[in-house]
């Protein structure tokens, strides 16, 4: 399977919260100089906190959004991927569309409605 074909079988809220984590780590590593005074710059800490919220927005709440939001708020931290990583993080176990799910033993959940 190809990255794009791989990248076509997520989700759409999955492959936004793919596409907005790297873009901003992409951002803040290629715009260094904007964002070079780390925590105490004002660029970056609106960038992290509507990139926080648009990842919890999209994939719901998880822990792995908190060490990346305290790293991002650390100087020199930014030029390390953490947004992409806590993405990863979160969505390494997702079924992806067309793809069978297997269920543990036990009872089979309700249907939704």
């Amino acid at each position: 399977m190809s990255l794009l074909e791989y990248f076509k079988s997520m989700k759409p809220e999955t492959r936004l919260a793919w596409i907005i984590a790297v873009g901003a780590d992409a951002l803040q590593i290629m715009a260094f100089p904007l964002f070079a005074e780390g925590g105490i710059s004002p660029a970056d800490t609106v960038l992290d906190i509507l990139v926080a919220i648009l990842l919890t927005r999209l994939l719901g709440w998880h822990w792995a959004f908190l060490p990346s939001l305290a790293a991002e708020l650390i100087p020199g931290a930014d030029l390390l991927p953490t947004w992409t990583a806590a993405v990863w993080f979160v969505t390494r176990g997702q079924v992806r569309e067309g793809e069978v799910e297997i269920l543990p033993p036990g009872p089979a959940p309700e249907p939704r409605r």
